[in-house]
């Protein structure tokens, strides 16, 4: 393994989409420069939505397909297995676990999230998938007829669901709601889904809020309402954590439980940035907010990068996010927010649709069900309408489904 310098340029924590993009905006911009990126994840870093997408429906399932070559595309040093156990902002510096120091020019904070577990549950057969190694194991459990139950009924359950069917494995979907993607979703979109799942074979289990886990022969699952699920495998989509321990021990200011940044992605500490899910930027649109999706890793991570090698751009960028559920797909802008007034307009054959998501008369956030090429046009909608100069009433005109 190669061993750390003393000292590095850019020093980036994180192994994933924004410490790859951040990586690739330094190289652009400063050539000369040294990178060092420090993943704790034993694997190269990945484009992580494939895990629960295209390794599942496309025609390979290698995550090596995946891979972002990062460091043989930018020149940078890139340690895997290497966990940064401290931040050390006033000597510009970091520790890992191993005790390695080494120093910095610019840092970045990449650390992403970690998936939820269920505590004092240790046993193979229980996993979340976060990693290449949780994919490549879960694909291993997934063999045919495999009893698989997915818990979780929100976005990476669904998927990881939907994926699964794939494989021959006999999967249940069990959740805390009554409706899946109710958080998100209309009614009309929730018992379309519903359906869909029943027709590709997965059974779905409302109601069910997970206790604990049995972890004998076969695993057994338990709920408040004093039902079980038993089952070969079991995946958790509990929903994940931002990995702030680093920034907060380092003394970094945090709110709403992520670390705050500036226009250019700057944050407390002088010379250290943070990008991807850790960071609370300003959206131009929305105000302060985290996102945990992929869009705003590559957007963030680019934007930090350049302004780590000199620049002074500011972050001014309303991230998307999609998924697709068998047929079915979707992107989003903003907030989907159920709680919210919900306006639908659905296309003739009721396919596809524009759901507009308003608080105090104003659109907070566009879905786009089943209709496509429409993002640029949703963050216009959206500016409009916190601008006043949209009302509820115009809404219906302004995207086409479909």
């Amino acid at each position: 393994m190669t061993n750390l310098e003393a000292r590095y340029d850019h020093v980036i924590i994180g192994g994933g989409v924004a410490a790859d993009s951040a990586a690739r905006a330094i190289r652009t911009a400063e050539p000369d420069a040294t990178i060092a990126i420090l993943s704790a994840d034993p694997h190269s870093p990945v484009y992580r939505p494939a895990l629960s997408k295209d390794l599942w429906t496309g025609e390979d399932p290698d995550p090596e397909s995946q891979e972002l070559h990062t460091a043989e595309e930018t020149g940078a040093t890139l340690f895997t297995s290497t966990l940064v156990t401290e931040l050390l902002p006033h000597s510009h510096s970091v520790v890992t676990a191993r005790g390695q120091l080494t120093h910095y020019k610019k840092a970045l904070l990449a650390t992403g999230s970690s998936a939820r577990h269920v505590p004092d549950v240790h046993d193979d057969r229980v996993v979340c998938l976060r990693t290449v190694g949780d994919y490549r194991h879960l694909r291993g459990l997934a063999k045919d007829g495999a009893r698989i139950v997915v818990v979780g009924g929100g976005y990476i359950g669904t998927e990881i669901a939907a994926a699964l069917t794939r494989t021959g494995a006999q999967v249940t979907l069990a959740h805390a709601g009554q409706h899946l993607l109710e958080h998100m979703f209309p009614a009309s979109i929730t018992g379309h889904l519903e359906q869909t799942f029943s027709e590709h074979g997965i059974t779905v289990v409302p109601g069910f809020r997970l206790l604990g886990i049995d972890t004998g022969d076969e695993l057994v699952l338990h709920s408040g309402a004093a039902e079980s699920l038993h089952a070969d495998a079991a995946v958790l989509g509990l929903g994940a954590e931002l990995n702030t321990n680093l920034a907060e021990h380092g003394g970094l200011d945090l709110d709403l439980g992520a670390v705050v940044v500036d226009p250019y992605l700057r944050t407390s500490a002088p010379d250290v940035y943070a990008a991807g899910d850790v960071a609370l930027f300003d959206d131009p649109l929305l105000g302060l907010r985290h996102v945990e999706h992929v869009d705003h890793a590559q957007a963030s991570g680019a934007a930090a990068g350049k302004n780590m090698a000199g620049a002074e751009e500011a972050y001014e960028y309303t991230p998307l996010f999609f998924s697709d559920l068998f047929d079915d797909g979707y992107e989003a802008v903003g907030r989907l927010d159920a709680s919210m007034e919900m306006r639908e307009v659905w296309n003739q054959d009721r396919i596809a649709a524009v759901v507009h998501y308003l608080e105090d008369g104003r659109v907070e956030g566009v879905l786009l069900w089943n209709t496509w090429d429409s993002v640029d046009r949703a963050r216009e909608v959206i500016a409009a309408s916190q601008n006043g100069q949209l009302t509820p009433e115009e809404l219906d005109g302004q995207i086409a489904p479909g």
